[in-house]
């Protein structure tokens, strides 16, 4: 460190030395007065003494004059002591020692020219003696008060050198000659020693400083680290302690932790009552045990005022030990946060699926005989229909009623989970019988049943449950799976209900999942084929649209009907593109077709909520060169009574479009009709149960009739669907109010390419006056 403060350090650099240590050096200059009074009376005496022996009054002179230079000092030290505090720049400093070393070095002038009158103007050996000796001894002084500038004690010795050496070369003999030589190495020696001491004091002002600096800067940052922090000597007693370790401790800010001993420093917290007796002396043996060198793990101790310390020992050569007391009570709090989070539901506070299969795990690991488990997989029904009528925030709100609910129909031994969405999960365990889990299962069922109100709404909410027994050993996954497969035989069965496990559901459900790996294959090879069965127009008695129908003919299966995939397309989410496909080849087919026969194709529900249906009917036309009025979009009633904003833009999009859009299965539904006055309709289509024995039921045939000519009072053309008899048709055809018909009686569905050469016979042939025969073509 001295070296490169040295290497900082000029000879003549007042402004380079910082003003901490240049103003000390100025100060040191004006300190002490008795030393310039003392000074200044020996050396005028000695003076004075000259005079009287020699009589020579130049010596009287040179002694009034060191007197007046000495008063002049005097008050100039005076001045130095009035004004000292108010002297913080180099700059000022810098003034006052010009005025000091001007002072001295007239003093030391006047000393040399003693010196010279004293030999050059007399003979006698005493005043040679004591003007020489005084002078050579005051001016070795010189660097013991003027080391701080080496500039200044050069200006000084020169002022005395000069003129001794004058005097004894201008009036002395060759002995004097050589005297004055010999003051030119002590003169220099002078400046060679105050240069030693003032890079010696230096050195040891830089390292004092330094050294003052970097405990300031210790002293801070142990007071400020958020750590408590105490080192113990060989003795076990504290040699440094920080403020955070009073605090920690319960002590006042100013209690001085130094020199006391660990018994007293932890009879301090409990004392404080921030510590339990029984936990001091463990943290005394804990301490101990560790200060001893016998273990050096970290350990945490819980105080009374609900805060957590950890406490962290390191061992230290000469026997000490360093110890850190750390706060970690939020980190215990996050940490247990994290914990929750990880394994708890955020939104209901349940178990969540890791908790469960752990407990699972263990639960199945313990399983004897008469020791078995029970899974009750839980699922609300028709609780979308909550989050799309009421909003997500509402769902949630039911979600937690449902979890309250829960909780007091289970033991405490017992575990539930939410699974995920609106499905939770009941490990029952210990059974000792079958009957138990039943029981469980009618009290859910009951508890969950009913009316809930969700933030001033009410709503009726049931439960389908499936459960599965583990009657062996079981993997855990296998036996969710099996409760999962129960609960979805319970929902196939009307919901609202339980239902075990039973071995045929695996079977059922290995087929199923072949299904859907055989269905996602067929959409990638665009395997699925389109069927037509066109509809008649009552008037001309020809064909004036076709209906496109999947069809998906299977290697194994066979043909494969809509009624057996289409559910599962749309519990995969592959509904929208099939329906894309079925769209695109439909209007690609019905662009071959002669005249301005249109194709009807029906669109699922799924693909209002899933997808921009306008925007891709607009593509399709646009691809394949439809005109828009030959495409009729097929909708159901449960698509139409819903009613939400965005049915209504889709459907008055299509309207501009030029599309038209048709009720499929009319009259099937159990809500109003309003929709058929609010939404931009063209057509309604009645279901086929309504021809269902209507040739003997006249309240059949008046409940059809008054659905057709309702329907055509709004504006609206009416298809009935499922014409199988020629009494039916007749029945029909008498009605002005019925537009086309529909059904196995006049075609049925049929390949595209066979579909083309029946359109393109019709259109050549002239108008019937009757019914053509009806067309077997369908092999599905």
């Amino acid at each position: 460190m001295s070296r490169a403060l040295r290497t900082r350090r000029p000879l003549q650099e007042h402004e380079a030395l910082p003003p901490e240590i240049y103003l000390p050096l100025v100060a040191s200059l004006y300190k002490d007065g008795r030393t310039l009074l003392v000074g200044t009376i020996l050396v005028s005496g000695a003076i004075f003494v000259t005079y009287w022996k020699t009589s020579d009054i130049l010596l009287f002179y040179c002694a009034v004059a060191f007197v007046l230079v000495g008063c002049a000092r005097g008050l100039l030290l005076r001045t130095y002591a009035r004004l000292c505090t108010t002297i913080t720049s180099n700059e000022v400093a810098k003034r006052w020692e010009h005025r000091y070393v001007a002072g001295a070095s007239a003093s030391v002038a006047l000393l040399g020219i003693w010196c010279y009158v004293a030999f050059s103007r007399n003979s006698d050996p005493f005043a040679y003696l004591v003007s020489f000796s005084m002078t050579i001894a005051y001016v070795a002084g010189i660097f013991a008060r003027n080391f701080g500038n080496i500039r200044f004690v050069i200006v000084q010795a020169l002022c005395a050198w000069v003129p001794m050496t004058a005097a004894l070369l201008l009036y002395g003999n060759s002995f004097d000659w050589i005297f004055a030589g010999l003051l030119t190495p002590l003169f220099l020696g002078i400046k060679f020693i105050a240069e030693r001491l003032r890079s010696t004091l230096l050195d040891a002002v830089f390292a004092s400083r330094d050294m003052a600096l970097l405990a300031k800067r210790f002293d801070t940052a142990l007071n400020n680290m958020p750590h408590g922090l105490c080192m113990f000597d060989s003795k076990r007693r504290i040699v440094v302690a920080n403020q955070t370790l009073n605090q920690q401790m319960g002590l006042p800010p100013d209690f001085e932790l130094k020199g006391s001993s660990l018994r007293h420093v932890v009879e301090c917290g409990v004392e404080a009552g921030l510590i339990s007796r029984v936990s001091g002396r463990t943290l005394i043996d804990r301490l101990d045990t560790r200060l001893s060198g016998s273990d050096d793990a970290p350990f945490v101790v819980d105080m009374q005022n609900s805060r957590t310390f950890e406490f962290t020992l390191q061992a230290m050569e000469d026997g000490g030990m360093v110890v850190l007391v750390e706060d970690i009570t939020e980190r215990k709090l996050a940490e247990a946060k994290i914990y929750h989070l990880a394994r708890f539901d955020a939104l209901t506070g349940l178990p969540n699926r890791a908790t469960l299969r752990d407990r699972m795990e263990r639960v199945l690991t313990e399983w004897r005989c008469d020791n078995m488990c029970a899974i009750h997989f839980i699922d609300l029904d028709r609780f979308k229909q909550v989050n799309d009528t009421l909003g997500h925030t509402r769902g949630d709100m039911l979600l937690e009623d449902v979890a309250k609910r829960l909780r007091g129909t289970a033991r405490d031994a017992d575990v539930i989970a939410r699974f995920g969405g609106d499905e939770f999960v009941i490990l029952q365990a210990p059974i000792k019988s079958l009957d138990q889990a039943e029981a469980l299962a009618t009290r859910v069922l009951n508890a969950l049943a009913g009316t809930y109100d969700l933030d001033g709404h009410k709503v009726v909410v049931s439960a389908s449950i499936g459960i599965a027994a583990a009657k062996s050993q079981i993997d855990p996954d296998q036996f969710l799976r099996n409760a999962d497969m129960a609960l979805y035989q319970a929902k196939s069965e009307g919901r609202g209900t339980w239902c075990w496990f039973e071995a045929k559901m695996e079977a059922s459900a290995q087929a199923r999942r072949a299904l859907e790996i055989d269905l996602r294959k067929a959409l990638e090879s665009e395997s699925l084929e389109l069927y037509y069965q066109p509809l008649f127009n009552l008037k001309t008695k020809r064909i004036s649209a076709c209906e496109a129908l999947l069809r998906w003919p299977h290697h194994e299966r066979g043909m494969v009907l809509p009624a057996d995939f289409i559910p599962v397309a749309e519990e995969m989410g592959l509904i929208v593109e099939i329906g894309n496909q079925v769209l695109y080849k439909a209007c690609l087919e019905c662009r071959q077709w002669p005249g301005d026969i249109a194709v009807a194709v029906n669109l699922s529900p799924i693909q209002f909520d899933r997808s921009n249906v306008p925007a891709f009917v607009r593509d399709t036309l646009a691809a394949t060169n439809l005109p828009a009025y030959r495409l009729e979009i097929e909708l159901t009633e449960s698509t139409l009574l819903r009613d939400t904003r965005r049915t209504r833009a889709d459907l008055r999009q299509l309207e501009e479009l030029g599309v038209k859009i048709s009720v499929d299965d009319f009259g099937t539904a159990y809500s109003g009709l309003s929709y058929l006055r609010s939404l931009p309709l063209n057509k309604v289509k009645i279901d086929q149960s309504f021809l269902q024995g209507i040739d003997h039921d006249e309240r059949g045939v008046t409940l059809l009739l008054g659905m057709a000519r309702l329907s055509a009072k709004l504006g609206l053309r009416v298809v009935v669907e499922g014409v199988e008899t020629e009494e039916q048709l007749e029945l029909l055809a008498a009605e002005d109010c019925i537009d086309e018909v529909q059904g196995y009686l006049l075609c049925r569905p049929m390949p595209a390419a066979d579909l083309r050469k029946l359109l393109h016979a019709t259109s050549l042939a002239p108008a019937q006056a009757s019914w053509p025969n009806p067309v077997q073509k369908d092999v599905a």
